[in-house]
């Protein structure tokens, strides 16, 4: 039988979402040939006696479990060796701040399977937070609009119980005339679209975008053809945008001097076009006041992510000339909104949300034992790099002998 632990959040500040709600646990427990347990936290969204009084097992020492469930990456003093972890590790794309992590977890000869390098066989991603990712940072990008003009007021996600509950606080809201400019193809710009109509928000195509004046709020969904194209043919071909995005230039800068407020969903590699410069901020016709950048790469494909902010204090200002970070609302200001864990927001919705997809694509070929997909998402097996992640060595502390 497969033991199965729900882990404790380690990483400060605490994340309070988890991969499996109790009734999901109860519900494999009634179908599935695997056991599980669940370590006990004081911060988790779902508490150990909702866990409990579905007849699941909480406690302190979870250390007899096969494989762990998490969801933020675990400090390397809390790794076990030699046991399978699952979690959001965030050092696919060498960050430093991650690099003694990836190194404890070599040194320990665990395997760890990364959610977010779990894949169709198109490369979209099977599972995620993404939807909640984008409905919190649309719906802050929003607020923080709000607050910079005093036109409209919205209050804070976290303050209500639910995603049906935050729904409800948008009857009636009555917007200025602005333009918004929504990026990206996957879950986040999904959430962000989702915000968008229930605003009632309307879409327009991006060529009217640039050129009508409209008397509602309107926003455009830029995406593919209409974001980027091939620096020598013109043309966008999904297969070589993703395989050669190098080969590709942004076409945002079309839509700057239009836009008042940049939802931004776009996944972002090393080696993708930026969506504007750094200095074009700097430029009378770089209309936008507000940017909520909620990929959050920082420097990525927003250049004025400096950083994160914290749930509590999501947004923070960026001065026009000098690109220091500053207080937000300033006159000179660019407002940013960037934070790493959204969905902690909405952590009973989002992780309900995860715990589906997690049951329906990923469960039954971890009781088998034979999935490609779980194979093509493991980092390292046994304290090895696997063959799809080798570009690692040098970050991982990896020295051929």
């Amino acid at each position: 039988m497969l033991k199965i632990g729900l882990i404790r959040e380690g990483k400060i500040p605490s994340d309070n979402r988890v991969a499996l709600t109790p009734h999901q646990c109860k519900w494999m427990l009634g179908n599935k040939n695997i056991s599980i347990i669940v370590q006990h936290s004081e911060t988790r969204c779902y508490s150990d006696t909702e866990y409990k009084k579905v007849g699941i097992e909480v406690n302190e020492d979870i250390s007899e479990c096969d494989i762990f469930l998490g969801i933020k990456e675990v400090p390397a003093d809390m790794l076990i060796p030699g046991k399978i972890y699952f979690f959001f590790s965030h050092t696919r794309k060498l960050q430093s701040y991650n690099q003694k992590l990836i190194q404890a977890i070599v040194r320990k000869k665990i395997t760890l399977i990364d959610y977010e390098c779990l894949e169709h066989e198109d490369g979209t991603r099977l599972i995620g937070f993404g939807f909640f990712a984008g409905v919190v940072g649309a719906h802050n990008g929003m607020m923080a609009y709000g607050n910079r003009t005093g036109t409209f007021h919205l209050d804070r996600v976290y303050k209500k119980k639910n995603f049906e509950q935050l729904i409800h606080t948008y009857f009636g809201l009555k917007l200025p005339l602005l333009k918004i400019a929504v990026t990206g193809s996957g879950r986040v710009a999904h959430g962000i679209l989702e915000i968008m109509n229930l605003m009632e928000i309307h879409e327009a195509e991006p060529d009217e975008y640039k050129t009508a004046r409209f008397t509602y709020p309107v926003y455009v969904h830029l995406k593919g053809e209409n974001l980027y194209r091939n620096k020598v043919t013109g043309r966008y071909s999904r297969n070589e945008f993703h395989e050669h995005p190098e080969r590709y230039e942004c076409l945002f800068k079309n839509y700057i001097s239009e836009t008042d407020i940049l939802l931004n969903g776009v996944y972002w590699e090393f080696n993708t076009p930026r969506l504007f410069a750094m200095e074009d901020i700097k430029d009378t016709h770089f209309r936008i006041k507000t940017i909520s950048d909620i990929s959050d790469d920082k420097n990525g494909s927003v250049p004025v992510n400096l950083g994160d902010n914290t749930m509590e204090e999501p947004v923070y200002g960026v001065d026009r000339l000098t690109g220091t970070r500053t207080l937000p609302y300033l006159e000179n200001s660019i407002d940013i909104m960037a934070v790493g864990n959204l969905p902690n927001e909405l952590p009973r919705d989002a992780s309900r949300y995860f715990g589906e997809q997690l049951m329906k694509f990923i469960l039954d070929g971890l009781i088998s034992g034979d999935s490609k997909i779980i194979e093509d998402a493991t980092i390292v097996k046994d304290g090895k790099l696997t063959k799809n992640f080798e570009y690692m060595k040098e970050y991982a502390g990896i020295i051929d002998n």
